[in-house]
């Protein structure tokens, strides 16, 4: 046996092993193994992915893009590096050169050096994937961030009108009428809202009170959503793959007075005068406001 086929050997062997500890979440002995495999064979570019992939979950985006790009360089037909590599460049606002990885992934998009903001459509993502896992709605601005349009948790950390940075990959997917929609996880924040989330109980007697409340936020830059009716909660298997039957039911309406309203509050603008004027053109109370 050769030198140099035996030193790609032993680098299989710590590749595999950097594998086996990435898989027991633990990245420094997995990165270290890797930078092994790496000293023996220096083009083995599924160890520069591997080490470029543990610093995407780390958040630590200049070493990621760094290793991606080496990938990318040694192996230009992988799609994995390339997408990680663009997913870096975006977290860095290196807009130039995310426009271009995001170009050579196929994806219609004019080179340039500006922002990318465009409509790539609606997606569910899935807010702090490791704790809670909520998952809301948002519109794709580009292909890896998105703007929250649902009003999430105030326990999520994140708010209506956040704009999140989301991995590439599906994980889960949900259904609306006959289409399919792949949910992301959210990797971390990339730019807050305007937005503060305010709690409110309120007591209404028809979902009529409700529309007039709605056509009342609907003249300011408020918005709010009826947490009592339309969230559910999902176990795991079914959050991260497709919701079974049992899970839909959930969702069959039941008339209930007492309501819980997630609000997203405008800086700036007041938010008790839309509930003064709504309980005069209402019989519905206003219970108490969780700021």
């Amino acid at each position: 046996m050769s030198f140099f086929s035996s030193n790609r050997k032993k680098a299989q062997k710590y590749h595999e092993q950097g594998e086996s500890h990435w898989d027991e979440r633990r990245d420094q002995e997995a990165i270290d193994c890797y930078l092994k495999a790496i000293e023996l064979d220096a083009e083995k570019s599924e160890s520069y992915y591997n080490i470029g992939l543990v610093y995407k979950y780390q958040n630590e985006w200049e070493k990621s893009l760094k290793f991606n790009e080496k990938a990318y360089e040694l192996d230009p037909e992988d799609e994995a590096a390339r997408w990680n590599l663009a997913i870096a460049a975006t977290a860095l606002r290196k807009w130039k050169l995310a426009r271009k990885a995001w170009i050579d992934n196929g994806i219609s998009i004019e080179p340039g050096d500006e922002p990318i903001s465009m409509n790539f459509g609606m997606t569910p993502v899935r807010l702090n994937p490791e704790g809670s896992g909520e998952v809301v709605w948002a519109t794709r601005i580009d292909p890896v961030r998105a703007r929250i349009d649902s009003i999430p948790y105030k326990e999520s950390g994140f708010r209506h009108g956040d704009i999140v940075l989301h991995d590439g990959a599906a994980v889960g997917y949900r259904e609306v009428g006959d289409r399919e929609y792949p949910v992301f996880n959210v990797l971390e924040l990339f730019e807050e809202s305007c937005f503060s989330t305010f709690i409110a109980t309120v007591e209404i007697n028809t979902d009529d009170d409700l529309d007039k409340l709605q056509d009342l936020f609907a003249k300011t830059k408020h918005d709010f959503e009826d947490w009592t009716t339309n969230i559910r909660t999902i176990c795991r298997q079914c959050s991260e793959g497709k919701p079974h039957k049992h899970h839909d039911e959930e969702l069959i309406d039941e008339w209930v007075s007492e309501r819980t309203l997630g609000i997203a509050a405008f800086e700036g603008q007041s938010l008790s005068d839309v509930f003064d004027e709504w309980k005069k053109i209402t019989h519905a109370k206003l219970i108490n406001i969780e700021v």
